[in-house]
């Protein structure tokens, strides 16, 4: 999916067992080919075992922005025309789900936690039963800078986040929360605001995510 002289730096690595799909979309590698720019499938959290379930399928745009980091067993699909768009030091967790039909932005250092589910669109069309109003089905979803998720949080259609966002497991993020400014915890089923003046310590983990999610060889 690269030219030759960047599928010969090997910029993306998969490891273990990987179902691949439809592969008739287009990857964008931003910046230099380096080697292992993008990983998919290498630990970096604290278990090792793998049910080996990974698949990946691109029959949109991917594009990635500097490096990315992917968990095991990560399931990744970019529909037909969607745009999806990974960036610089993003990572997933094990067991996320990204299912991209429309338009799916991570922004720089934003990490998802394991069994989080990123999904654009519902997938069914839903309709109101008293006025015949049809609901759309697809949404975008844009995630600022610096967003630390938790484990298990579902971000659905329309939903935007501010920078130096944190989010609290199991929660449904569901809407634009950009008004409640940065620096903020939200969470619940839907997300609200939690607290202000609250953001992951970036200055000091910013080393040790470098050691742990840049692929080395």
């Amino acid at each position: 999916m690269f030219p030759a002289k960047v599928a010969r730096k090997l910029p993306v690595v998969f490891y273990g067992r990987v179902k691949f799909g439809d592969l008739s979309g287009e990857v964008v590698l931003q910046g230099a080919p380096i080697m292992g720019k993008v990983g998919f499938g290498q630990q970096f959290e604290k278990f090792s075992g793998s049910r080996g379930i990974a698949e990946f399928s691109i029959s949109g745009t991917l594009v990635f922005k500097g490096y990315c980091h992917m968990g095991k067993d990560c399931q990744f699909s970019v529909s037909p025309g969607a745009y999806c768009e990974m960036g610089d030091m993003s990572a997933l967790g094990s067991n996320v789900k990204l299912i991209c039909t429309e338009r799916i932005v991570l922004g720089d250092w934003t990490g998802i936690g394991f069994e989080s589910q990123l999904i654009d669109t519902n997938a069914h069309p839903m309709i109101n039963t008293e006025t015949g109003e049809r609901y759309p089905m697809k949404g975008p979803i844009q995630l600022g800078s610096h967003n630390a998720v938790s484990n298990r949080v579902s971000f659905m259609p329309n939903c935007k986040t501010p920078d130096y966002c944190v989010i609290a497991s199991n929660s449904l993020c569901n809407k634009d929360y950009t008004q409640l400014g940065e620096k903020i915890l939200i969470g619940g089923v839907p997300a609200k605001l939690i607290k202000e003046n609250y953001s992951r310590d970036w200055d000091q983990e910013r080393e040790i995510l470098k050691r742990n999610k840049i692929v080395r060889f």
